[in-house]
């Protein structure tokens, strides 16, 4: 490989490295990772493929004048072959070689030269990375194909190091939750409880010692220590609410929506309207779990992309199900944005049973529709 490329290449992939172990998202470190493969290998359009939990190749982020992020490609295609057997394949024309031509979308017919190699490391596959020339241009070279695939290589491992990361920071924050919320069950209620106690007795020995008011007085008082116990009882649930051995059921389910969209609010600058109808007493664990989780990642949406002025959630139980509504005035999920995150909803919805539909344009905003049976 040509040095100064070399040089290039470690340039491009310390970027990348840097940016995933920073703890980026991965929605802004993939756009860094083809948009350095498009520049290091001069193509006109690259696209990063990435495997999904049902092993469909789905392209999660693009750089160059066509944009096909969110298109689920065909277990039969060049970049899922790749992304299986780890085994660049490359063309010197897309649409007439036909180890590609059937497979080819119609906004990807431009390109001639064509070449992909596996995303990702060898005990971990990600996807594949595919970069394309325009028509009349020549074709990827050997020397191209080998400093694609170190650099796949390095961007993928970067990647796969980022999900470590996280998963040990997101470990540390469960166990402090953890820690907090036993030291509120353990210490603080059992010292509320005692101060009610306490002061329920002083009640009964002062009785007709007191006046009307100091009567009253004293038993608010000891109304509003029942309250902050009830109080810090669900702040104790809500911090266990990802533990399987919880048994939180609906007060959970509603103070955890009250606190998403209050979160939501200091970040959007407005609080967004909450409106929650019908019983939800009984509102199995699994599905409250899964609709919490729902309804951060929605508003998580709303924060970043939409650039919204209004704000809707709406929590209903019905006759056929729970139901998540959450819309917003804004610009709409960008093009350009991956739709990781809105595949997680659906698989969420999808694992319960239910089903979650997104509509999002430039004029009208964005809504999610998240919705499964409870029985």
């Amino acid at each position: 490989m040509d040095p100064t490329l070399a040089g290039r290449t470690l340039q491009v992939a310390t970027e990348i490295t840097t940016a995933a172990l920073s703890g980026d998202d991965p929605d802004a470190v993939l756009p860094l990772v083809v948009r350095g493969a498009a520049e290091l290998a001069a193509a006109h359009l690259c696209l990063v493929s990435v495997r999904g939990e049902d092993d469909r190749l789905t392209v999660e982020a693009a750089h160059g004048g066509t944009n096909p992020v969110g298109i689920v490609l065909s277990a039969r295609s060049a970049a899922a072959r790749v992304a299986r057997s780890g085994i660049p394949v490359v063309v010197d024309d897309l649409t007439s070689n036909p180890v590609t031509a059937p497979f080819v979308p119609p906004q990807l017919r431009i390109y001639g030269p064509f070449a992909v190699v596996p995303f990702g490391t060898r005990e971990r596959r990600l996807g594949a990375l595919a970069v394309y020339r325009r028509r009349g241009h020549v074709p990827f070279t050997a020397t191209d194909i080998e400093m694609l695939t170190a650099f796949a290589a390095q961007a993928g491992l970067a990647l796969v190091l980022a999900e470590g990361w996280t998963a040990r920071q997101r470990l540390a924050v469960y166990e402090e939750r953890e820690r907090i919320a036993r030291d509120l069950h353990d210490v603080i209620i059992q010292r509320l409880y005692a101060a009610g106690v306490q002061l329920d007795l002083l009640d009964r020995r002062l009785a007709g010692k007191l006046t009307d008011q100091e009567a009253q007085r004293l038993a608010d008082a000891v109304d509003q220590l029942d309250q902050t116990i009830a109080e810090v009882r669900g702040h104790v649930r809500a911090l266990r609410s990802g533990d399987p051995s919880d048994t939180s059921t609906a007060t959970d389910l509603l103070e955890s929506a009250r606190s998403e969209v209050n979160t939501a609010g200091e970040l959007l600058g407005f609080q967004p309207e909450l409106l929650i109808e019908g019983d939800m007493v009984d509102v199995p664990v699994a599905v409250a779990d899964n609709a919490r989780a729902a309804l951060r990642e929605a508003l998580s949406n709303v924060v970043r992309h939409s650039g919204a002025s209004a704000v809707t959630v709406e929590l209903q139980r019905g006759e056929h199900g729970l139901r998540l509504r959450v819309v917003d005035d804004g610009c709409g999920i960008p093009p350009d944005v991956t739709r990781r995150g809105l595949r997680h909803l659906e698989e969420r919805a999808t694992s319960v049973g239910g089903r979650c539909v997104v509509d999002s344009s430039a004029r009208s905003g964005t809504t999610v529709v998240w919705e499964v049976p409870v029985g």
